[in-house]
């Protein structure tokens, strides 16, 4: 290599001498030789170059992009790029255990909380259950409330009706001393013993002719409290019932009509006392109380019953939901399936009151529609002119 470079120096010096010495008058060289010098120096020198030019292309190329040449550019280049390669397809496997991890975790964590889930929607809550019982006891009673409405009915309409064995069926005087004599014995009143008429005054007097007989208590106590309710029915709705048509009363013409009309009172009169006695079998007492009825009962200040009535028993399921500090509180708790069942509970429960309320409202629609009948038939008869008999001759 260094021995091109002195070749094309002096070549070039050569050059130099001749483009700028005259040419002597005397030369030795005809100028056919000089060119042909030239051309051939030219040749020579137009070789080294490209030689020199093709080395140096080869060692760059050498140098920078040839892949056989572990110290070229190219193949560091490619040998960096082939690690990053690697390392980013390391990165990628790593992250993709990872995610497979976090993933296989998750799906653990969502199975769990998913199995928590249906447990709890699945586990009874404690209020669920005591709301269950209380309800049972519910339908126990209002069966018991219906048995005793219908032993009312028993007893008060042959009364009203003055059926045989009744004190009316011989007289209303002999009613209106029953009626008398039973209130000496069970209501007598301090006015009653000033005038002599019984000798102490009674555990609960004047309880015949008093309100509070009949609503004072959602549960009417065993010790005579549902007997003065239905003797405050008999003392609101019919004291004393007339007396019973016999004999000719019932065979004669008119005896037939007063017949009628005495069947028509008795109708009306057996639907108040229906309406009434249906009110006094619901505070009958008829079912036991369950240990949350009773500790309702204790919080709301009233002193627990072994037997409660219908109403009794509504009452309390109706204000644990409203006042129970426990119910709250564990309805505060309570997953959302377990909130739902309160919730579908309540609607239960409404519709049942609905029901009692419908029921109650035939009663009282009932009554209106006798109201307004007995209304028209005095109305009718007073306004009806009476006709002259007529003279038949024989």
């Amino acid at each position: 290599m260094r021995r091109l470079q002195m070749v094309a120096i002096g070549a070039a010096s050569c050059v130099c001498v001749l483009a700028v010495t005259p040419r002597p008058a005397y030369a030795l060289f005809s100028d056919a030789a000089v060119v042909a010098a030239i051309k051939l120096l030219q040749a020579f020198t137009g070789n080294a170059l490209n030689t020199m030019t093709k080395n140096l292309t080869d060692s760059i190329d050498s140098n920078l992009s040839s892949l056989t040449n572990p110290n070229s550019v190219a193949s560091l280049l490619t040998k960096g790029f082939t690690q990053v390669a690697n390392y980013a397809k390391a990165q990628v496997g790593a992250q993709s255990q990872l995610m497979d991890a976090q993933d296989a975790a998750m799906a653990g964590f969502l199975r769990r909380q998913q199995e928590t889930g249906i447990r709890d929607e699945h586990m009874m809550n404690p209020e669920f259950c005591a709301g269950l019982d209380a309800q049972q006891s519910t339908v126990a009673a209002s069966k018991a409330a219906r048995s005793a409405v219908y032993a009312i009915a028993t007893v008060s309409d042959p009364r009203g009706e003055a059926g045989q064995g009744t004190p009316s069926y011989y007289g209303k005087s002999q009613g209106t001393d029953a009626n008398m004599s039973l209130h000496l014995k069970r209501y007598c009143s301090s006015d009653d013993v000033a005038q002599g008429l019984c000798s102490s005054v009674s555990r609960l007097p004047n309880a015949d002719q008093r309100a509070a007989s009949l609503f004072g208590a959602d549960t009417l106590s065993a010790d005579g409290a549902v007997d003065a309710a239905n003797d405050y029915a008999t003392t609101l709705i019919q004291p004393v019932a007339p007396a019973a048509l016999r004999g000719e009363q019932l065979s004669s013409l008119r005896g037939r009509e007063a017949a009628t009309r005495r069947r028509s009172y008795n109708s009306r009169m057996s639907l108040a006392r229906w309406v009434t006695g249906y009110v006094t079998s619901l505070g009958v007492p008829s079912v036991a109380l369950t240990r949350d009825q009773k500790a309702e009962m204790t919080a709301e200040g009233l002193t627990p019953l072994d037997k409660a009535s219908w109403l009794q028993a509504m009452a309390l399921e109706v204000n644990r939901r409203v006042s129970s500090v426990s119910w709250n509180a564990s309805l505060q708790a309570m997953p959302p399936a377990s909130v739902m069942r309160e919730v579908a509970t309540e609607m239960a429960q409404s519709n049942y009151l609905a029901l009692q309320n419908y029921r109650l409202g035939l009663y009282l629609a009932t009554m209106g529609a006798a109201r307004v009948a007995q209304e028209e038939e005095v109305a009718f008869r007073d306004g009806l002119t009476p006709m002259p008999s007529p003279t038949i001759n024989p």
